[in-house]
């Protein structure tokens, strides 16, 4: 594969410093992020468009551990924007990435896309980074998770009401069968497990419901207990206590403010006990790794055209503190413009925030009482969809 020179840019009118795409070499403070950019669509004045003869999808690994975050590998791996931005797992020893690819160009007609059914298997400590498997799931696959004991892959089959189930052994991940959800319309969109890996939880924009799944070994079902509370839940995040879980709602796209809400896990079965107010489509939702903060992402009318009433000329990244079970807002920057994913420094201090209408990764500090944008780094494509190890 030729190797491609992706760059860090440190503010917004810095200079350019380029990174040789390097093998992932082993470090005390390394942490792992991926990165699936889609280069398919591109939105031009609120209008989202096919590329001409697009160059492939791709994936950029970033070292957050190191400050700035830094490019470490690039590499090919089909993606795609449509879904939740959680469309990227990372093992729990970051030795694989997997990406799943909701959408493809249409064979027949390259001025559309169809739905696609690939979930890539991604070896991190190859030298290179190389995608080492491509399996077969459901139908628009858009949001995939391992087990906290990293042997157990859940995918969320947005195009056919489905999760796949797929057993993790070393390298080699082998699917055993599907969850169907009652409604092959009911939209799953992503599945998160929750921290003793016995349970999971799965959205459903197509009939707004939150579903609870049981999990026992590779066996997975449906336990049919279900939440209802926004309109068209999409990204869910868990925190490592295993108290409490955060999901946005995307709403019905017309202008109108949305909302987060927040799941008490330690009911049974689970319940939705708060919901706030963020503004225009919140994209993305993750608690820090010590579960004592909540980063959202919010489009913010940034995707509109600049006629629309509800445009912005950015979009913002929000913080929330856990409080007593419930979430206190902290600060908020304006960045990620048509945002997709966010995560968090292992300490809790640096945000990476996907604006896929720049095709830059923002680069945020967060000191406890304030939220900054420091640096950027360009990627080669729209960031779609970003994970590191949630713990």
């Amino acid at each position: 594969m030729e190797a491609r020179l992706p760059h860090f840019r440190h503010g917004r009118f810095g200079g350019l410093v380029l990174l040789a795409v390097m093998s992932i070499a082993p470090a005390v403070h390394a942490q792992i992020a991926v990165s699936s950019n889609d280069n398919k669509v591109v939105n031009v004045d609120g209008v989202n468009k096919m590329v001409e003869n697009p160059a492939p999808d791709n994936i950029t690994i970033i070292d957050l551990g190191t400050s700035p975050p830094k490019i470490i590998g690039q590499l090919d791996v089909p993606g795609s924007v449509v879904g939740p931005p959680q469309s990227v797992a990372i093992s729990p020893d970051e030795s694989l990435a997997l990406v799943v690819a909701s959408t493809k160009i249409d064979p027949t007609d390259p001025k559309k896309t169809v739905p696609d059914n690939r979930l890539s298997v991604v070896d991190l400590k190859a030298s290179p980074p190389a995608v080492v498997a491509t399996i077969e799931v459901g139908a628009s696959p858009t949001g995939v998770s391992f087990s906290p004991d990293g042997k157990l892959v859940l995918v969320a089959n947005r195009g056919d009401g489905t999760v796949s189930v797929l057993t993790a052994d070393g390298k080699t991940l082998t699917p055993v069968g599907k969850v169907e959800l009652g409604d092959a319309k009911s939209g799953p969109c992503h599945v998160a497990f929750l921290p003793d890996g016995k349970r999971a939880l799965v959205t459903r924009d197509g009939d707004h419901r939150i579903s609870v799944l049981s999990v026992d070994g590779a066996k997975v079902e449906d336990t049919k207990a279900y939440m209802v509370g926004g309109i068209r839940p999409y990204s869910i995040s868990v925190s490592s206590k295993g108290d409490l879980a955060v999901f946005t709602n995307q709403g019905g796209g017309q202008g109108d403010t949305d909302i987060i809400s927040v799941i008490d896990l330690k009911k049974n079965p689970p319940r939705i006990v708060e919901s706030h107010s963020v503004g225009q489509i919140p994209e993305g939702a993750t608690f820090s790794p010590d579960g004592s903060l909540v980063a959202v992402t919010i489009q913010n009318g940034s995707n509109r055209p600049k006629t629309h009433q509800s445009y912005n000329d950015h979009g913002l990244v929000m913080v929330y503190r856990v409080d007593g079970g419930k979430l206190t807002f902290v600060a908020q920057a304006k960045a990620a413009r048509w945002a997709q994913g966010v995560v968090w420094s292992r300490d809790g201090s640096t945000l990476l925030a996907q604006s896929m209408l720049d095709k830059t990764i923002d680069v945020l500090h967060f000191d406890g009482k304030n939220l900054s944008v420091t640096g950027h780094i360009n990627v080669p494509g729209g960031p779609a969809g970003i994970r590191t190890v949630e713990k």
